[in-house]
């Protein structure tokens, strides 16, 4: 039997461009502190609570977690994982390839464009994928589903996207 497989892949919500820090050192714009939970909230109340998250070290992707995961039930275990700072593709999959075959929802937390390639390389360009085609704005999140083995991941469909300013409070 095939199992369903569940990838989230999120966009850190807004940062802060203030000048002289390192991007990698960036935090959250007011927006994002605003955005993040509401991020957490969907999750939580569509049932797409994710298993283990991997995430980018960056602060802004800790920070976006941070807030996210501060509205589910209960939190999932964390990898803060340094290549995904920046992170093509490939090195996306492979984050998503090493997770151990019992977890059946993953959250990957990372950065433009790497997380819109990422969606359209496993769900394609179609029309479904439009929105995602057209902008993965911060603070949004893509719900992929996939019945392939984490270690084979290749193809997957694309059964949800979230984009802050669709969610009300």
């Amino acid at each position: 039997m095939d199992v369903t497989r569940w990838l989230i892949v999120l966009r850190h919500a807004k940062s802060d461009w203030s000048e002289g820090l390192p991007d990698h050192e960036r935090p959250l714009a007011p927006r994002g502190v605003r955005d993040a939970p509401r991020l957490g909230r969907w999750l939580a109340e569509t049932g797409r609570v994710p298993e283990l998250v991997v995430c980018s070290t960056a602060r802004r992707t800790r920070e976006t977690w941070q807030r996210v995961s501060g509205e589910l039930p209960a939190p999932p275990p964390v990898e803060y994982d340094d290549d995904l700072y920046g992170a093509d593709v490939p090195e996306l999959l492979n984050a998503a390839r090493r997770t151990p075959s019992d977890v059946t929802t993953l959250a990957l937390v990372g950065h433009e464009p790497g997380v819109s390639e990422v969606t359209l390389h496993l769900a394609g360009h179609r029309e479904e994928t439009l929105q995602v085609q057209t902008k993965f704005p911060t603070g949004a999140a893509a719900v992929l589903a996939t019945t392939d083995p984490w270690d084979a991941l290749r193809t997957a469909r694309l059964v949800a996207f979230f984009r802050p300013r669709d969610f009300t409070d």
